[in-house]
Formats: C-alpha cells, sequence, structure tokens
C-alpha cells in the first residue's frame, strides 16, 4: 500500500513581538520549514508587532516528515536579519489533534544545538571471542547536515560513545554531505554488556577557534545488538534535547492552523466499486431521489469537510470524463429544491462547492489571462482610493498633489475616475473572453442555464438564469480573485493596505456586476453610488456575454479527454529567471546567471532571451529526471534550482541550473515541474545538491562526475494548488473515508428515508419496527452503498493479512 500525506497550515497572525529596531517596532515576516527545509515565506508586515498575514499553503509530503517550524524574522536593510523566535511542531502533535491545530502558540528562543537535521549511515555489530567483547562501529557516511560556517558548509566528524569508551573519526572539511568510510572498535568488558545501556554516535562541526558546534545525534539501543548480529541502515540525526522554554510570552505569540491528513492508499481495482457507484449516480440516476451515492455522500459530510469533497469529487469525474454531467446532477438537485430564486446556489451545498471547485480546476489559466494585466497594473500604480467618508484619511493626499492641501471631495473625485478606470478595463476584458473561456466550463454554464430557466419559467424569473450564472462566474470566481489576488496565484505577495482597499472596492462593484445591479441602493454603503451607472450600463454587455458564453455544442467537450482537460497543453507557467550559463569561460559565478524568459507546459520547458521571441530552446518534460534546490555554497547565491534531463537516444544526464528571485518563486517552479514530470518512468532516487568543478563535486568531495547522488530527491514533494494531477487512487480513499466515517448516520437516517418512502408508495404507515429492516433496505440503492464499503473494507483486510492491521490502516486515515 503507498503512503499519501498532505499537510496544511496556515500562519494567520502574531501578537506583542519583541521590537528589533531602534524605532522601537519590528519588520516581522514567518519562514515555515518542513524538517529544516524552507517550504515558505510569509510577506514582510513593516513596523509592526501585531502583524496579520493570513497566509496558507497546502504540502503533498509521500515521504511523510518529522517536524514542521515556524520562525519568526526580523527583516533589515543592511546586514542580517534578526530570529525573533520560533515555533516546532512534531508530527505526531499535529496528527494528535483530531480536527487540526488552531490557537496561540508562545515562541521560544532558536537553539543553536537543536537546530540538527541530516541523516547518518551507520553499520553496528557486536564482536565476541573468548578473550574479550568488541563493538565495532563503521561510520560509512552522512548527508544533508547543517551548515555551521559562515561559508554554508561544515567541517563534520563522528564520535562514537559507549559508557566511559569513545572513539573518533577524521575531519572531512568544507562539507554537508561527508563520507569517512572509517571502523571504529570500542574495547569492552564483560560487565558493560547491560542491555539497557545505551550507543550514541554524535555528529560535530569541528571549528580551530572557539568550541566545536554539535550537527546531531543517534541513540541506539544496547539490547538491539544482541537480537541482530549486524545493523545497518541510515539514522536519523536528532537534537541535544533541552526542554524549549517559551520565555512566559516575552518573545510574543503566532495564531496558527495545522492540519494533517494522512491515507494509506490501496491498488486501483480495491475502489473500482466505489468508482462504479459514483459514476452510476449520474449516468443512470436513482428513482429514489435521495439513494444516490452522492446524495448519501453529501448528507454524511460535515461542513468543515465540504469543500475538500467537493474539490475530490471534481478531479473523480474529471479522471471518469463524467464532470459535466456530475455538476449538473447536482445543480439539477439544487434548483428542484428551490422555491425562491433569491435563494437559489446562496448556501454552502455541495453543489456550490462543486461548481466553484471546478472553476478552479479547469479556469485558473483562463482568470490569468483575463486579470493578471489589470491586477499587475493596481499594484504597479498604487493609487490612493477611498469612497468611504468615514475612512477618507487627508495625512495620505501629499502623493496626490503637490499644490497644497487636498479636500475630501478632491479625493472622492479622484477616487471614483480611478475605480471607472479599473472596473471598466476589468468589465471589458471579462465580456471579450469568451473564446478563452475553457469549453467543458462553458458546457456546464450551459447545463446550468437550461435547468434554471426549466425551473423558473415565469416572465418575472427572466433574469434568474443569468443570475445563476453570474453568481458562479462573477461573486465565486472573478470577485474572489481580485480581493485576493495572492490565493489565486495572480502575485506572489499580499497587497499592501493601500492597494487592499483598492481591491476591496473593485471587488464589490463586480459583485454587484454579477447581480445585474438588481441589489444596488438597497444596502448601507450609499458611498459607493457614484459607481451605479457604470455598473447597470454594464448589464446589458453582461447578459450578452453570458448569452455567447453558453452558445457553445454540447458534444465539443465529450470529444475532449477530460484529463486533457483538466492539465491542458498550455502555459501553466511563466516568467524570467537566470539560467546558468554552462558555455565558455567562466568569470564569477555571480555574472554566470543570464535572464531568461521560461514556459513550462505538460509538455515541455523553454526559454528565450525575452517573451516575445519565437525561438526558444526547449527541453521535453518527458525527459526530466529529477528537480531539485542547489545548495548555497555552490555557486555562492540562493534560490538556485537544478533540472536534471536524460537524452532519449544516448542516455547522457544533463543539468541545467535555475535561480529564482525568492524562496517562494523558487518552491512553485519546483513544485510546478515536479506536477508535470510526475508520471515520467525515468526519475531518479538520489541527486547531487552541489556542482562539479575543480575535479570534483562541491557537495560531497566526490571526484568521479558520474558518482551516485549523495542526496535524496524530492520528486513527488509538491506544493498543492489548482494544478494538482489527478490521482484516482488518493481522490477515491478520500471518498471512501468520508462515508466510513459517517456510517453510522447512514445506518439510521437513510434507512428511515427509505422505508418511508416505500410505505408512502404502498399507501401504508411506517411502522417504527421496520426501520432497521434488511428486507427493505436491500430493495433501495443503500444496499450497493453497504455493499461497497464491506468489500473495500474485505479486501484492506485481506491486502494488509490482518483485521488488526487494516485497524491501524483505517486509523491512519481519518482527518488528523
Amino acid at each position: 500500500m503507498a503512503k499519501n500525506t498532505s499537510l496544511y497550515f496556515r500562519i494567520v497572525e502574531g501578537r506583542n513581538l519583541p521590537a528589533k529596531d531602534v524605532s522601537g517596532t519590528s519588520d516581522p515576516y514567518c519562514i515555515v520549514k518542513v524538517d529544516n527545509e524552507v517550504v515558505a515565506r510569509t510577506a514582510t508586515v513593516w513596523k509592526n508587532l501585531n502583524p496579520f498575514w493570513g497566509e496558507e499553503y497546502t504540502l503533498h509530503l509521500p515521504m511523510g516528515f518529522h517536524t514542521l517550524s515556524f520562525l519568526v524574522m526580523d527583516e533589515d536593510t543592511i546586514g542580517h536579519d534578526d530570529v525573533i523566535g520560533k515555533i516546532t511542531l512534531g508530527k505526531e502533535i499535529i496528527g494528535s489533534q483530531a480536527k487540526g491545530i488552531d490557537s496561540w502558540l508562545n515562541l521560544t528562543r532558536v537553539d543553536p544545538d537543536e537546530e540538527v537535521q541530516g541523516e547518518i549511515h551507520l553499520s553496528l555489530e557486536l564482536l565476541r571471542d573468548r578473550k574479550r567483547r568488541r563493538l565495532r562501529c563503521q561510520v560509512i557516511e552522512a548527508r544533508d547536515l547543517a551548515p555551521r560556517d559562515i561559508s554554508g558548509t561544515s567541517d563534520p566528524f563522528a564520535r562514537v560513545l559507549f559508557n566511559n569508551h569513545s572513539a573518533e573519526t577524521s575531519i572531512i572539511k568544507k562539507t554537508r554531505f561527508p563520507h569517512w568510510e572509517e571502523t571504529l572498535d570500542l574495547e569492552l568488558d564483560a560487565e558493560e554488556l547491560s542491555e539497557e545501556a545505551m550507543v550514541t554516535v554524535e555528529v560535530w562541526d569541528w571549528d580551530m577557534v572557539g568550541k566545536n558546534d554539535f550537527l546531531g545525534k543517534v541513540e541506539i539501543p544496547f539490547a538491539c545488538l544482541h537480537k541482530t548480529p549486524r545493523l545497518e541502515g541510515w539514522f536519523r540525526l536528532l537534537p541535544l534535547g533541552n526542554n524549549e522554554v517559551d520565555a512566559g510570552g516575552k518573545l510574543g505569540a503566532l495564531r496558527l492552523k495545522v492540519r494533517l491528513v494522512e491515507d494509506q492508499i490501496l491498488p486501483s481495482m480495491y475502489y473500482q466499486p466505489l468508482i462504479d457507484l459514483l459514476v452510476e449516480s449520474v449516468i443512470s440516476p436513482a428513482e429514489v431521489e435521495d439513494s444516490s451515492a452522492l446524495s448519501m455522500l453529501e448528507e454524511v459530510t460535515i461542513v468543515e469537510s465540504r469543500q475538500d469533497v467537493a474539490m475530490t469529487l471534481v478531479k473523480i469525474y474529471l479522471g471518469q470524463g463524467l464532470v459535466v454531467p456530475f455538476l449538473d446532477y447536482l445543480n439539477t438537485r439544487e434548483v428542484n429544491h428551490t422555491t425562491d430564486p433569491n435563494t437559489l446556489f446562496r448556501s454552502n451545498s455541495l453543489s456550490s462547492k462543486a461548481m466553484e471547485q471546478f472553476m478552479k480546476a479547469v479556469g485558473m489559466l483562463y482568470l490569468h489571462e483575463v486579470l493578471k494585466p489589470i491586477i499587475n497594473r493596481i499594484f504597479d500604480e498604487r493609487k490612493y482610493i477611498e469612497l468611504d467618508p468615514c475612512k477618507i484619511d487627508l495625512n495620505r493626499t501629499r502623493r496626490i498633489s503637490f499644490k497644497g492641501a487636498v479636500s475630501e471631495a478632491e479625493i472622492r473625485d479622484s477616487s471614483v475616475e480611478m475605480l471607472q478606470t479599473y472596473l471598466t478595463s476589468i468589465i471589458e476584458s471579462i465580456v471579450a473572453s469568451v473564446d478563452q473561456c475553457p469549453p467543458v466550463m462553458r458546457v456546464a454554464f450551459k447545463q446550468l442555464h437550461k435547468r434554471v430557466e426549466e425551473q423558473f419559467s415565469e416572465p418575472e424569473n427572466e433574469d434568474v438564469k443569468y443570475l445563476a450564472i453570474g453568481g458562479f462566474f462573477f461573486l465565486r470566481f472573478f470577485a474572489p480573485a481580485i480581493l485576493t489576488p495572492k490565493l489565486f496565484h495572480l502575485r506572489d505577495q499580499h497587497a499592501d493596505t493601500r492597494t487592499s482597499r483598492t481591491l476591496l472596492l473593485l471587488a464589490k462593484a463586480l459583485q454587484s456586476v454579477g447581480n445585474l445591479g438588481l441589489q444596488l441602493g438597497h444596502g448601507k454603503e450609499q458611498w459607493m453610488a457614484p459607481l451605479h451607472p457604470i455598473i447597470l450600463r454594464s448589464v446589458a454587455s453582461v447578459k450578452d456575454f453570458l448569452d455567447k458564453l453558453i452558445d457553445i455544442d454540447h458534444d465539443i467537450v465529450s470529444s475532449v479527454p477530460q484529463r486533457a482537460v483538466f492539465m491542458p497543453s498550455v502555459t501553466v507557467k511563466e516568467g524570467y529567471l537566470h539560467k546558468y550559463k554552462a558555455e565558455g569561460p567562466q568569470l564569477l559565478s555571480r555574472f554566470a546567471f543570464k535572464k531568461r524568459y521560461f514556459w513550462l507546459t505538460s509538455e515541455s520547458l523553454s526559454y528565450a532571451k525575452t517573451s516575445d521571441l519565437q525561438v526558444r530552446s526547449s527541453i521535453p518534460v518527458q525527459c526530466v529526471c529529477a528537480v531539485e534546490r542547489v545548495d548555497e555554497n555552490a555557486f555562492q547565491q540562493q534560490n538556485v534550482m537544478q533540472v536534471i534531463t536524460q537524452d532519449d537516444d544516448d542516455g547522457r544526464m544533463h543539468t541545467m541550473y535555475i535561480q529564482c528571485k525568492n524562496v517562494n518563486e523558487l518552491n512553485q517552479w519546483l513544485s510546478a515541474i515536479r506536477k508535470v514530470s510526475i508520471y515520467n518512468v525515468h526519475m531518479l532516487p538520489s541527486f547531487h545538491p552541489g556542482v562539479h568543478r575543480g575535479g570534483k563535486w562541491t557537495c560531497c568531495l566526490q571526484a568521479d562526475r558520474a558518482v551516485t547522488g549523495c542526496s535524496r530527491t524530492h520528486s513527488a514533494v509538491t506544493l498543492g494548488d489548482w494544478s494538482d494531477p489527478l490521482d484516482p487512487d488518493v481522490e477515491s480513499q478520500m471518498i471512501y473515508k468520508q462515508l466510513l466515517q459517517g456510517k453510522d448516520k447512514l445506518s439510521s437516517t437513510w434507512s428511515h428515508k427509505y422505508i418511508c418512502h416505500y410505505m408512502k408508495k404502498a399507501e401504508q404507515p411506517p411502522e417504527r419496527g421496520l426501520w432497521q429492516s434488511d428486507k427493505i433496505l436491500s430493495d433501495t440503492a443503500g444496499k450497493n452503498m453497504w455493499r461497497c464499503l464491506k468489500l473495500i473494507r474485505h479486501r484492506a483486510i485481506k491486502k494488509t493479512g490482518s483485521m488488526l492491521a487494516f485497524t491501524q490502516m483505517a486509523q491512519s486515515a481519518t482527518f488528523r
């Protein structure tokens, strides 16, 4: 069985942080590490001791992890940034919380002896003869050790300790990947062979001046050597184990939301009965409206999980080529259950959430094409815009005029003019984007239009069909993207206060456009009135746009594979990066990186000098073997990654080094390339995080250029977002888990509903004693659901070999 681990975390805000600057404030930001590897960096909140970030991330970690750390830093323009404090959460701590962690946590001081990382390869055995006992420890190598020197490396040596005996390896200088291949023997007395004793292997960084720095330790119970003649393997280095002190909250606190999801994934055939049930729900709807697998799933899904379930279902039906019938099924149920058109799709039902996640899954690239130029312009211009008289700040007007004081009326007039300009550009861009909208999205809206028109056919409800589509298209897709561009990957950082206010006003206006201006003048925000004319003038063009949007042949989508719809052969990421110039003479590393524009599609990674050049160098995605970080000391540059490829013809390996502008951009590119190459068959298990220069690798100091990599690859470690590849087994496990958690509710609620239905059909009053009748239940779709759950459970027990193993698997497959 495969294991799937996903980590969700949100850095909400901080409070009572200490002042690190002479001005009496700090400029805090957060760095997030998983097992000492930086995976995210928040924006800097300038001059604030109670910062708000609100940044959230999802990480897919198939290999698992040990610790999640949050470091709060104070950014300094000159010199190194100051460390304010940190919070470290072990995997066990996160997993022990059924609903995850959502609380304020005090920051602790950073102890260098606790900042350890990496693994060491050891072989231990207890040698016995007639005269003596010896403990033999072969110290083979170590990898990914913490850098302790200013050069970004260490000078490591290992020390073996047992009782009062010790021995040390040689010192290997300037490496985090030392190869010792040394054997250390400790002579032992017979009375020392106690099973309670502990063999300790420590790794230290040697310093010529001052004391040596601790790099980690491994503790192995001596009893293990009695049970096995030879113990060999990679061992994770652990800290000294000093108790962290939170300083009584003197370093401040962070509000964090962290949730761990772990699943044991069975082979595909085990989930086929569940997939068949889900497919049957949309192809052959049940006679009893509430008896399909989808309706059962909606009944047992709690509100907190509804969005995850909706996204999972969208992916399942995309993979089956049935996403349009799936959405049509949910939307039809929602429309048929709605009597008041004013409440249509206004709740967070499974139907609403599914449409919302569907638009993100297939329409994100489309949204970028439409909105990104306008969003970039708003960020670049950074105008002071305000319409609310209670919030106009005359002190901010110096950047508007240098002719003296500016009145409140002048600020308001200037703001109206700028908002009208921005809003006009947004509306014009949207209404001109019919051909850019993905066909599958247009067909889904066409079906929605049809169902709403059938249900609300009265003349007075003529606009309901436009409101239904506009509610999703404008209110749940474009408006949220304008409000928070970072969450839709339109920007790398959140907007500052000034730009955020502009985006909020534009999002409010666009929501009114999606509502066809029907609610203008009825709310409390009468100060938005200057934008009402432009909103009302746009109604006709919006209706015309929606009519054109649904004017599409339904067969267009059915002729295109849904996986192609989800991962199209179009640009999924692009932008300027710096490529290492491998040819010609090299002077300094910093001058060897040349600016190039990169494009990534599901088929190739290409680049050129500028974005408008048609002649590009290209690497087929199918040739990618690994995409990994590069050590900072390799080029004396930060945020460098390497793309390792293999020629199809001669099998030769090539490495391209690329530098990103910051750690977030680095993680985004790593994740994007890994996702499009995740199904490649020749992925490498190891790599070199350094470069081969001066006749040796800078990481492990090995001379052979073709020697096996000294560090493990992370090919399946990715950021979770709309571009996640389809994985039917993972998605099926998530749905099965939801049904398994709601089995008690299924057995009570649904049996009652079915019996009432059939009793009503026979014009008989329902008898309480028959509610749990197996005979009645067997006549319903509920029987198929129970059979499916039992079948998956039975096969899982058979796969794991025992009921106990299955129980442990089921427990680990719950939301943590």
